[in-house]
């Protein structure tokens, strides 16, 4: 099986509210690199580009960690999508 290299972004839409923008993840790390969360932006020029593992692990804290996940469709697309 060949390894594409292909970026990611994750998306996220509020489910109660279908006509409203998507936010995108913004991937928070420590001057080490090490993974320390996520937050959600509006602008998708500033989200983080991520490898689809990346993108795997931002989608599984968000769903655990922040308030309120069960509100919103959570997915991960193709840059430039």
């Amino acid at each position: 099986m060949e390894n594409n290299d292909q970026r990611y972004l994750v998306q996220q839409n509020k489910i109660s509210e279908p006509g409203k923008p998507p936010v995108f993840a913004r991937v928070m790390r420590s001057k080490e690199g090490v993974f320390e969360g996520v937050s959600f932006i509006k602008n998708k020029e500033k989200a983080s580009v991520l490898t689809l593992a990346q993108a795997q692990e931002a989608m599984a804290w968000a769903a655990k960690k922040k308030s309120g996940a069960n509100e919103y469709a959570t997915k991960i697309i193709c840059v430039g999508q």
